[in-house]
């Protein structure tokens, strides 16, 4: 028997730059076309941000007279799906875009999953650049290349892992969110203090009103606070083999919740309610106190985040999503704990926790 082994060992470079800061969107054009990013852009967004910004950032585009199309598809979290990727890819491949292209996801969540799917696999892979209109996208979802799309059996567990060209934070498109999407981003600035930074934690607790009035001054720097956590998280560990799990602090549940209910809920109250139900395994099992958990309790009802289901889950159907959860291992349910507010529990340097399912049940019992 012959044995031929193929070398592919090399260093890449993945690293970009995240902007943050106002008026940002008339820069964008003229900062790719002076870094020769591609040849022809793909302006990928939903329903929603197509009329506010989708159609001035492709006039910006072309002032610059750089090819570029708009794309857009049906807002909502029910549009991240096979079928929406294939619309999108057929519409880049009519339009004769190549290798030489580039994808710009303008929105959310939901947009900068799919547009960054879609960039990794269009010709093998292009570049991406993420612009973020939402909070939750700009704290969480535009960094760290995680990209991917939703299935009947779960959220995300089709995708890959492709790092942005570029993050572009215009904090001027926070001010058209209502009070309720500023709310699902909090509950992710909530997640990075409690796995990161207590300090930042009481700084939310101080300044709750201060980022309902979209005041940039308090803003910007806590947007800066979560990209930079993140962002550090993200380099010691990019493919998310240990470290990089307690970002999903509160996922585990939060997501199983967002599939049963079908998405009737928002992706910030799911994690607001995972968050708490985790911290009372954390209780449970002796790692968290429970002023701690007192404390991250009041401060998601202050942001006017649920701390309690809406209706009563199914224990058995809630189990088996849970199974499917990317942090499962063997059929085990694994979770990420907090020890305390700013810091993460770990055992023999893992951060992933097997929990048993009596655990979890007397958690959603109490919930």
């Amino acid at each position: 028997m012959e044995r031929i082994k193929v070398n592919l060992r090399k260093t890449e470079d993945n690293s970009y730059e995240i902007v943050i800061g106002k008026k940002l969107l008339k820069k964008i054009p003229l900062e790719l076309k002076k870094n020769n990013l591609a040849h022809s852009y793909a302006i990928i967004t939903d329903s929603n941000v197509s009329s506010i910004y989708g159609k001035k950032l492709i006039e910006q585009f072309k002032k610059s007279k750089i090819k570029t199309i708009l794309i857009s598809f049906p807002a909502g979290e029910k549009s991240k799906n096979r079928g929406t990727k294939v619309i999108i890819e057929n519409e880049m491949l009519k339009a004769g875009m190549a290798r030489d292209s580039a994808v710009i996801a303008l929105g959310g969540g939901v947009v900068g999953d799919v547009a960054g799917f879609v960039a990794a696999t269009f010709n093998r892979g292009i570049p991406y650049v993420q612009v973020p209109t939402t909070l939750v996208a700009s704290v969480d979802s535009s960094i760290g290349g995680k990209t991917g799309i939703d299935t009947l059996y779960g959220k995300n567990l089709i995708g890959a892992f492709h790092q942005p060209y570029r993050v572009y934070i215009d904090v001027e498109t926070l001010t058209t969110l209502d009070k309720k999407e500023i709310r699902e981003g909090l509950a992710e600035i909530i997640k990075y203090c409690v796995i990161r930074d207590e300090k930042l934690f009481g700084f939310i607790e101080k300044n709750m009103n201060k980022i309902f009035s979209y005041r940039p001054e308090i803003l910007i720097p806590v947007i800066k606070k979560c990209c930079e956590i993140k962002g550090n998280i993200v380099e010691l560990d990019e493919k998310e083999s240990n470290l990089r799990k307690i970002l999903n602090f509160g996922h585990t549940i939060g997501h199983a919740i967002e599939n049963l209910l079908d998405y009737k809920i928002t992706h910030g109250e799911s994690i607001s309610m995972g968050m708490i139900t985790e911290g009372k395994i954390a209780l449970q099992l002796g790692i968290l106190k429970r002023e701690d958990l007192e404390r991250l309790h009041n401060l998601l009802k202050k942001a006017g985040l649920p701390t309690r289901f809406p209706v009563r889950m199914d224990l058995k159907k809630m189990m088996a999503t849970m199974k499917l959860d990317k942090k499962a291992r063997r059929g085990k349910i694994e979770m990420v704990l907090p020890k305390k507010i700013g810091e993460m529990s770990e055992t023999k340097g893992n951060f992933a926790i097997k929990i048993a399912n009596i655990q979890i049940t007397k958690a959603l019992d109490i919930g």
